[in-house]
């Protein structure tokens, strides 16, 4: 396929996963709407969301392209969740990647069942091998080193997706436009089965806490790729509201200390389903 050719059908695939991520999450949201800023699409103090942002990005000067999902829920037992796919072209070499992970604030077995499974379900379409290559990846990618700690029950994440043979671009393009797609049925049912739970002072705080490692990692130790972004995009990203605390504890015993080993990485697409609770 000529350069041109594949520019173009990457710039479908980013494009229409845009609009159609932005639509799906303003009907689960039910009250808020997506605004306009570039090729950002940001959802702000929606019923579900506190911050919704689908980003698209485009280069020409190497070709590159991208388009990220990053969704802060409103409620603490929903969980927040990143997506990142991208494509990179120079002269004749391309190749894609991807990334998708979860980030509970409370443990629920049969949620991380069901999205591990659903993304289990859509590597196995590439190569039944790569769900566990890809799994790892993840796992080994988004931690707080320093803490010894993951920073959610991980997801994917592939690099350097090149596909050999004649078929190999359309092959690879399919599989990231398919993992894309693969975001909806993977989360959208957690969101739905925990965004109408009741919590107090006590649920919101910890969640604002949690929220704090996640802004510890994106600046502190995905600083190499923020250098590279857009700052914009990368602040707009963030959770509007965060805390940190030295030293703090959660109370031995309870749900929100439950959570350290929950977040202890596992094999969870090949758990026995449980009953949703």
């Amino acid at each position: 396929m000529p350069s041109g050719d594949r520019r173009d059908a990457v710039r479908a695939i980013v494009s229409a996963g845009q609009r159609e991520l932005v639509a799906e999450l303003e009907r689960l949201d039910g009250g808020g709407r997506f605004g306009r800023s570039g090729r950002t699409r940001l959802l702000e103090n929606g019923d579900v969301f506190e911050r919704a942002v689908v980003s698209a990005a485009f280069s020409d000067e190497f070709f590159a392209a991208g388009l990220s999902v990053v969704l802060h829920p409103r409620n603490p037992y929903v969980p927040a969740f990143q997506a990142h796919f991208r494509y990179r072209e120079a002269a004749d070499a391309w190749w894609f990647g991807g990334s998708v992970d979860l980030l509970p604030c409370y443990g629920f077995a049969s949620d991380a069942t069901h999205f591990h499974r659903v993304l289990k379900n859509h590597c196995d379409t590439l190569d039944p091998a790569f769900h566990a290559q890809a799994k790892r990846a993840c796992d080994d990618r988004f931690r707080l080193p320093h803490r010894d700690e993951a920073r959610g029950i991980g997801g994917i994440l592939f690099d350097h997706l090149s596909l050999p043979g004649p078929d190999g671009w359309r092959r690879s393009a399919a599989f990231t436009a398919a993992g894309i797609a693969a975001i909806a049925p993977a989360y959208f049912p957690i969101v739905r089965r925990r965004k109408d739970l009741a919590y107090g002072e006590r649920e919101r705080q910890w969640q604002l806490y949690r929220r704090g490692r996640y802004v510890e990692f994106t600046l502190v130790h995905d600083a190499a790729t923020a250098v590279q972004a857009d700052a914009e995009a990368i602040l707009t990203a963030l959770p509007p509201l965060a805390r940190w605390e030295s030293e703090f504890t959660p109370e031995p015993g309870s749900a929100e200390a439950e959570l350290a080993s929950f977040l202890v990485p596992r094999d969870w697409a090949a758990e026995t389903p449980v009953t949703a609770g």
